[in-house]
């Protein structure tokens, strides 16, 4: 009887380290400290009965003995926590998920545009991992237009407000959409066509560079990165072809970097920021070093704003693309491309609406225009292809459900140079956050 007695209280003890070992750091010191006083004396008390049995309860005082040494360890803190592996582990992502509709033959799709998990790992206070997993149409194969692939993967280097190093897959820091394009965080079902075609989101860059705060109202990044295959450069698709998403050649790196501005006071009592960025580089790059020979290079600048005040929102871009051996490239490609767009929105939830489950419910309507041509300034002698300046008209509405959770409807009217008509668009889709 005595035996079981003391093998219950094996069990107990043995429950309760584990138990211990579970704790999260988030429950303070104060709690573990008081759990490991009841462990101690439950273990002083199980030795205290040991101690009165005969020699042949040995191999149990061994096993109390090993207990107690796990507890003096932790109690040292000379061993990690039960479940503390994730503690310094971060996790998250974003998705879309899109129905397109178009007028006359155009073709209607359901789409899983996009499924992107975050996956983030702190290797000290000033060591950090950030990382995002990208897959495109829901399905990769050789034909499927799907894809699988990092979309960043970079280690930040955290030595001061105003100077820091980040390493690794970093987004290239051009406009406003290829920094910040979770769906949540801009309006209308697609992206802006000025963000695909001008400035090509998303757009990931391999390098090494500096960022900072230089105080309230400045920040910076800059980097050296991989530069682009100039080869893959065309009329109606301009520089999107040349980013290399693999093996990117380091044969004409590129410099690229952004500055931004936010007043502390804002402008008219909003919240303002204004950046600018640019890109220079290279273009004789080709996936896994096999460079194609090009003999050009690539400046682009450009601008952008946003502007929140009262209910309004305002946000726009600009951005001049310039190529030198347009004409060697071929493809139809431009010495120069030009785009902008601009955005206003207006929040029309009722605030006596916010309550319950629409606590933090919002609503936006919203218009845009895109004007975008990669057929700005052709070479010499080389006609320009007009269905290259194109022009969009969106209409459309987003509702919040959650900050985190919308609800996209837009109408789209398109424009371009030639002669034939573009179909119209009916764009529906939900955006998430996690």
């Amino acid at each position: 009887m005595v035996c079981f007695v003391n093998k219950l209280y094996l069990v107990a003890v043995t429950g309760l380290v584990l138990f211990a070992g579970g704790v999260s750091a988030e429950q303070g010191d104060s709690d573990i400290s008081a759990k490991l006083e009841r462990m101690e004396a439950e273990i002083a008390e199980l030795k205290s009965r040991l101690a009165q049995k005969d020699e042949s309860d040995a191999e149990q005082e061994s096993d109390i003995s090993l207990l107690s040494q796990k507890l003096d360890e932790v109690s040292a803190g000379d061993a990690p926590f039960y479940g503390s592996a994730f503690e310094n582990w971060s996790f998250g992502g974003y998705g879309d998920v899109h129905a397109n509709f178009n007028e006359g033959d155009g073709s209607d799709q359901f789409d899983f545009h996009r499924l992107v998990l975050y996956l983030g790992y702190d290797f000290s206070d000033w060591i950090k991992f950030h990382s995002e997993w990208e897959l495109e149409h829901a399905y990769v194969s050789d034909d499927s237009g799907g894809e699988f692939l990092i979309e960043q993967a970079y280690f930040d280097f955290l030595l001061s407000n105003e100077f820091n190093v980040r390493a690794g897959r970093v987004l290239t820091p051009l406009g406003i959409l290829n920094k910040w394009h979770e769906p949540t965080l801009f309006n209308g079902v697609e992206r802006p066509s000025f963000a695909k075609y001008i400035i090509p989101t998303t757009w990931s860059s391999d390098g090494i560079g500096a960022f900072g705060r230089l105080s309230p109202e400045w920040s910076y990044e800059a980097y050296v990165v991989g530069g682009l295959d100039g080869s893959k450069f065309d009329d109606v698709k301009g520089i999107r072809g040349g980013r290399i998403k693999e093996r990117p050649s380091l044969h004409e790196p590129a410099f690229t970097g952004r500055v931004d501005y936010r007043p502390v006071a804002g402008f008219g009592g909003g919240d303002l920021r204004l950046g600018v960025s640019g890109y220079a580089g290279g273009l004789d790059n080709g996936n896994k070093g096999s460079n194609p020979g090009i003999d050009g290079d690539i400046r682009i600048a450009s601008a952008d704003f946003e502007w929140s005040v009262s209910k309004f929102d305002f946000t726009g871009a600009v951005a001049h693309t310039s190529i030198d051996g347009a004409r060697e490239i071929g493809n139809g490609t431009a010495e120069e491309m030009f785009g902008w767009y601009l955005e206003a929105g207006y929040h029309i939830w009722p605030e006596h609406w916010k309550k319950g489950k629409f606590a933090k419910t919002d609503m936006i309507v919203f218009a845009r225009y895109d004007d975008y041509d990669t057929q700005y300034q052709m070479p010499f002698g080389v006609a320009a292809n007009p269905a290259g300046d194109r022009n969009e008209i969106t209409l459309g509405v987003s509702w919040k459900l959650t900050p985190d959770f919308v609800v996209k409807a837009d109408y789209q009217i398109r424009e371009d140079d030639s002669d034939e008509d573009l179909n119209d668009g009916i764009n529906l889709g939900i955006g998430f956050t996690f």
